[in-house]
């Protein structure tokens, strides 16, 4: 079992057709991170901000970049505060920390402050992503990973149970890997991060998990290494 994880989460895994907040996948997300919880796992929790807007998507509707992707750091922040207050709901201490300071919200990221709340018990969930535009919250996550030294980061993908040489959603036949390395993602182009974020895990040796988090209990397989997704790590295993 994994002694501290980060989980990655999409926005979109929060939300339902028209609605950017689904109440019952709230709610049973929380209960399921309390379950990992009382394990006496260290957790930390990096989410993204796609159910509202993201910086890519908002050039198409004439929006800057750099400006879009503000925006999806401020949503993420707003993602942070929903997930926490699931998770208070079910009585889990949690510590939300940004990478822009809004002091009246949420702590300002400190590495050392984020390892203290999480050896005393506390969930940390990180908003804003790295505070620079042009950044993924894929990097975020590997960043956040190496600083404040996770063993594994936990890819939670939307009804994907894998990684798959092509989308299996599109293409039935596709084969899923059971494992890979790093250098595996960047040679064949595998759509699972991006090329900083790849480089950075593979750079600080941390593990990546990647899992469909739409199964009840997966997050907690993923935790005690039960899952049966794809491992990536730098060396083959």
């Amino acid at each position: 079992m994994y002694k501290r994880v980060l989980l990655k989460l999409s926005g979109e895994a929060l939300s339902s057709p028209g609605n950017p907040f689904d109440p019952q996948i709230l709610k049973s997300l929380a209960k399921e991170l309390k379950e990992v919880h009382d394990l006496g796992v260290d957790l930390a929790i990096v989410v993204g901000g796609g159910n509202f807007i993201r910086g890519k998507t908002a050039e198409s509707i004439g929006i800057e970049r750099v400006q879009g992707d503000y925006m999806g750091m401020l949503a993420t922040v707003i993602n942070a505060l929903a997930v926490q207050g699931a998770l208070e709901q079910e009585s889990v201490p949690t510590r939300v920390q940004t990478a822009i300071e809004m002091q009246k919200v949420a702590e300002p990221f400190i590495v050392r402050k984020a390892i203290r709340h999480l050896e005393k018990g506390r969930i940390v969930i990180f908003g804003a992503g790295t505070g620079n535009p042009y950044f993924s919250t894929d990097t975020t996550a590997a960043l956040r990973a190496s600083e404040i030294r996770a063993d594994v980061i936990l890819m939670a993908k939307n009804g994907v149970d894998g990684v798959y040489n092509a989308d299996p959603k599109t293409h039935p036949e596709a084969v899923k890997y059971d494992s890979l390395t790093y250098m595996d993602l960047i040679q064949e182009g595998l759509q699972v991060m991006d090329t900083t974020a790849t480089s950075m895990c593979m750079d600080n040796n941390i593990d990546l998990v990647v899992f469909n988090m739409n199964e009840p209990g997966n997050i907690l397989k993923a935790v005690r290494g039960e899952i049966t997704g794809t491992i990536i790590s730098k060396d083959k295993k």
